[in-house]
C-alpha cells in the first residue's frame, strides 16, 4: 500500500529525515514511534508531500508519487488526521464533516456510516467545531478524512492531549476500521496505546529507523524503549 524507500528530507539546510524506509501493507496498522523531535511528523508530511525528500522514493499502491502534489495525493485515496485536529473552528460539524467528502456512493464513505462510528458526531451536527471537546474535535478530524474516502489513514499523534477513557475510544475506533480495510500509519509518543493497536511497529530516532518488529518484539526489548523512548 505504502513504501517509502530511502528518504532523505531536509527543512533548509537541517537533515531532517536521513535514510528512512519503511511499508505499510494493505490493511495493517503500523505504528511509527519516536520522542519529539525525532523526525515522525515530518515523515507523515513527506507522505502527504507538504515536504517532499531531496533523495529517495514515496510508493502508494506500487506508483511513484514522490513528487505528487499534496491534493493529487488526496485523490489518490490519501487521508490525513493532522496533529491538532485542525478542524475549522467557525463551521458547524456538519459543514467541517461533508467539506471535503469525496466518492460517497457506491458503499463508500457517506454520513450514515460516520455516524455508525462516531454517533456523538450527529448529536453535534449544529455545533460549531470550537464549540467541541478535545475528543469531539478528535472524532471529526477523523470523520473529516474518511469522507474522503481514503485507501490510507495518515494518523499523527491522536492521542495527544486527550483523557485515557477517549484514548482507548480513539483505539476502538482505529481497530474497527482496520476491520473494514483500511491500512493506517500512526505516528504516535503513547507507547501502550501505539502497541495496542499496531500489527507492526517502527521506531526512529534522529531521522533514522532503529527498529521494526511485532509489538511483542518491542515489548521484549526494553533496551531499545529505554534508550530512544525513554520509557
Amino acid at each position: 500500500m505504502l513504501e517509502l524507500r530511502a528518504i532523505h528530507t531536509y527543512y533548509g539546510d537541517s537533515h531532517i529525515l536521513q535514510g528512512v524506509s519503511l511499508r505499510v501493507e494493505p490493511g495493517e496498522v503500523v505504528s511509527l514511534l519516536g520522542r519529539n523531535g525525532a523526525g515522525k511528523t515530518t515523515t507523515i508530511s513527506t507522505v502527504v508531500g507538504f515536504v517532499p525528500p531531496r533523495r529517495g522514493e514515496v510508493l502508494f499502491q506500487g506508483q511513484d508519487v514522490t513528487r505528487v502534489p499534496s491534493h493529487r495525493k488526496a485523490r489518490l485515496g490519501m487521508g490525513l488526521v493532522p496533529q491538532g485536529r485542525r478542524i475549522f473552528p467557525t463551521l458547524t460539524v456538519r459543514e467541517n464533516i461533508t467539506l471535503a467528502a469525496r466518492n460517497t456512493r457506491n458503499g463508500g464513505w457517506n454520513l450514515r456510516r460516520v455516524f455508525e462510528i462516531f454517533p456523538i458526531l450527529q448529536a453535534r451536527l449544529d455545533h460549531r467545531g470550537d464549540q467541541l471537546s478535545g475528543g469531539e474535535q478528535q472524532m471529526l478530524a477523523f470523520a473529516r478524512a474518511l469522507m474522503t474516502n481514503p485507501r490510507l489513514l495518515l494518523l499523527d499523534e491522536p492521542s495527544e492531549g486527550l483523557a485515557p477513557l477517549i484514548v482507548a475510544e480513539i483505539g476502538r475506533i482505529i481497530g474497527e476500521l482496520k476491520t473494514q480495510g483500511l491500512s493506517i500509519l500512526l505516528v504516535e509518543q503513547n507507547l501502550s496505546f501505539a502497541l495496542g493497536v499496531a500489527d507492526r511497529v517502527y521506531v526512529m530516532n534522529r531521522g533514522q529507523i532503529v527498529f521494526e518488529g511485532a509489538p511483542a518484539e518491542l515489548r521484549a526489548a526494553p533496551q531499545v524503549t529505554h534508550k530512544y523512548l525513554g520509557v
